[in-house]
Formats: C-alpha cells, structure tokens, sequence
C-alpha cells in the first residue's frame, strides 16, 4: 500500500509541475472541474425527475398493471436519489466552506457523483423499460430495458475503464 500511495504522489507533483501549480490550485481546478460535470449531470437528472413525478396526474396512469406501477416507483426513488447523489456535494461544500478541506471534499465529491451517475443509468433503464411495456408490451420492455442498461454501461462503464487502462499503459508511471 506504501508503493502505491507514494506513486500517486509522484504523480500528482508531476500533474502539478507540468501545469506550474500549487497543490491547493490543483484542488481548486478538480473541485471545479467536478462542478462542471455535476451540472451537466444534474440538468438531465432534474428534467427526468419531473417528467417521473407528472406522470401520475395524466389519465393513462391509471390503467397501469401492478408491475408497471412497481417499475414507475422504482424509477421515481432511482431518479430522487441520483438527485440527491448529485446535488450533496455542493451541500457538503457549504458546510465545509473554509475549513480547508477541499481534499476530501473533492474525494468524497467524486464517489458521490460516481453513486449518482449510477443511479442516474438505473433510473433511464427503468423508465425506459416502464415506456415500452405501456407501449409495446412486457417482452418489448424488458428488452429495451436491458439494451439500454448495456448501452449505459458500455458508454459509462467499459469505455472509461479502456481508456483510464490504455492511458496507464502508455504512461506507466501515472497511477490516477
């Protein structure tokens, strides 16, 4: 564990050194950085939200079969909590505001966004799977559901991982 720990501070002096900052400034640039990300996140998390929470006063609603019901609330809950996920950090932020902990605010920020954009993937699957089986039918639903959870993982997922992997193979001394 020593190893490692000591090669990603080596690689975060040398992260520093070439963009001429100071470890607070690099904080500072991820914090920022995380912000950015968590605001494109957050628009398509927000807009799915309400569309979930106006469902029920539409009169096709409540033609719907238990299951359906069942999948919607499933929908509703992953979505809320994809919103949470994703708004805790700035919540976090203000209490933590100039008690200089932006380390751990940053850390703690990204498993946080990392939990929403998961819950986020959960959620689409499940409105997906909801709008198709009204639709289409159960075995439609299913289906689509499941295309779309391997869409967002292979989008998500696998893609990210082949190139945090690749990009650890051509510089072998960075361990982010």
């Amino acid at each position: 564990m020593g190893d490692e720990e000591s090669a990603k501070a080596v690689e975060k002096r040398k992260d520093r050194d070439e963009r001429g900052e100071t470890p607070m400034q690099q904080l500072d640039r991820n914090w920022i950085e995380l912000l950015q990300e968590l605001r494109v996140t957050q628009t398509g998390v927000q807009l799915l939200s309400a569309f979930l929470l106006s469902l029920p006063f539409q009169q096709r609603f409540t033609h719907l079969t238990h299951t359906q019901v069942i999948i919607y609330l499933t929908a509703v809950m992953l979505s809320i909590t994809s919103t949470g996920l994703l708004l805790a950090p700035v919540s976090i932020h203000r209490f933590v505001f100039r008690l200089h902990e932006r380390r751990e605010l940053v850390k703690e920020a990204g498993y946080l966004a990392q939990g929403g954009i998961a819950t986020l993937a959960l959620s689409i699957t499940s409105v997906v799977t909801l709008v198709f089986d009204v639709t289409e039918g159960e075995a439609v639903g299913y289906s689509m559901g499941a295309v779309t959870f391997a869409s967002l993982i292979l989008l998500w997922v696998v893609i990210p991982l082949r190139l945090r992997r690749r990009a650890r193979r051509m510089h072998p001394d960075i361990h982010a």
